[in-house]
């Protein structure tokens, strides 16, 4: 009798915990990422240059990435492929993995994630989210063969930026739901693994007791933040963690740049996209996961007025052509969405 499965891309290693990062030297000289040793390291502004001072990588050559762009990530690539790199770290937060997984893709060399926060699941995800005249945009690339959390980084950096990746990975449970509204109405195919991981991914962070100042929290949340990106590699697309969240996330970021974190907008987006579906339990449990930890769950905590809030709602199925979600089942127009954030504000903030 036949056995019958599939063969999916995991990473190498995923190593979470306290001082973690001190192996990154170790792990870029196994021969199964780098033959000859020839590495490169890309760093961000944030505690990348400080990681590397520590550690004992005399031979890797670092490369500062400046900003998120798809040209900054375009150039990385051709200096990594003119130079002949067998492999690249990111040591930073998501502009710099993110610059650096679509730069290593350019190449064809493997990469290596080394995360100082956990902002969103891009950590170990196959898609690149990098700016470019237009606005910002989604690109697939090959996931991170390694990916490193080091918790003493991670607490050293800004709390929102920890706290952020909480909205990311319980917007997975909004996700889901659309996925299955795409089956339902489109009989779009639905990777039952991939929704495994990632449901599995937000109920743990969901039930798990605790704050970011606490280890086992952290520990969880970045498993957590690990396993929504392998859902994505799993699905073949961004289609287990991003809904019309993501479609709402990305509205704001174009109209109204600088108003939240892709976390915390994600948390919003899948709040009011739970309020859409008329889904009173998930909109009352991710509302109270936003609470517990001190996260934006309506327009004003993101400090954008309900007629903002309602033009990007309007605008958010344009910035992902050919998902379907709630958004585009309902097909509201300005004044049908109006009223739903009108009746979703009121019914987050008691009428505020």
């Amino acid at each position: 009798m036949p056995l019958l499965a599939r063969m999916l891309a995991a990473p190498l290693v995923v190593d979470v915990r306290r001082g973690a990062v001190a192996d990154l030297g170790g792990l870029l000289a196994d021969r199964r990422i780098a033959m000859e040793g020839r590495v490169a390291i890309a760093v961000g502004q944030g505690q990348g240059d400080g990681v590397v001072a520590e550690l004992d990588i005399a031979a890797a050559r670092v490369f500062r990435v400046a900003d998120g762009s798809v040209d900054t990530a375009v150039a990385l690539g051709k200096r990594l492929r003119a130079e002949a790199y067998e492999a690249v770290a990111a040591i930073g937060g998501g502009k710099t993995i993110d610059v650096t997984k679509f730069a290593a893709h350019m190449a064809g060399i493997p990469m290596v994630a080394v995360a100082t926060n956990l902002a969103h699941d891009g950590i170990a995800s196959p898609v690149s989210s990098l700016e470019h005249e237009a606005g910002k945009g989604s690109y697939g690339v090959v996931p991170p063969v390694a990916v490193i959390v080091d918790l003493d980084r991670v607490r050293a950096g800004p709390p929102r930026m920890v706290r952020a990746g909480i909205g990311d990975v319980i917007s997975n449970l909004s996700a889901i739901a659309d996925w299955q509204l795409a089956a339902a109405d489109r009989d779009e195919h639905v990777d039952g693994l991939a929704v495994s991981l990632a449901r599995t991914a937000a109920q743990a962070v969901l039930h798990q007791p605790g704050t970011i100042t606490d280890e086992a929290f952290l520990t969880v949340l970045a498993e957590s933040l690990v396993l929504s990106g392998m859902a994505m590699t799993v699905a073949g697309s961004s289609r287990p963690s991003s809904g019309g969240d993501h479609e709402i996330l990305h509205a704001i970021d174009e109209l109204f740049p600088g108003a939240g974190t892709h976390g915390e907008l994600a948390g919003v987006g899948a709040l009011f996209c739970a309020h859409l579906r008329g889904d009173a339990e998930q909109a009352r449990v991710i509302a109270a996961c936003l609470a517990r930890h001190g996260l934006p769950r309506s327009c004003a905590d993101l400090g954008l007025t309900r007629a903002e809030f309602t033009k990007a709602v309007l605008h958010a199925p344009a910035t992902r052509p050919g998902r379907y979600t709630i958004l585009e089942r309902l097909g509201l127009d300005e004044c049908g969405i109006a009223r739903q954030v009108e009746e979703f504000t009121d019914a987050t903030t008691g009428g505020r």
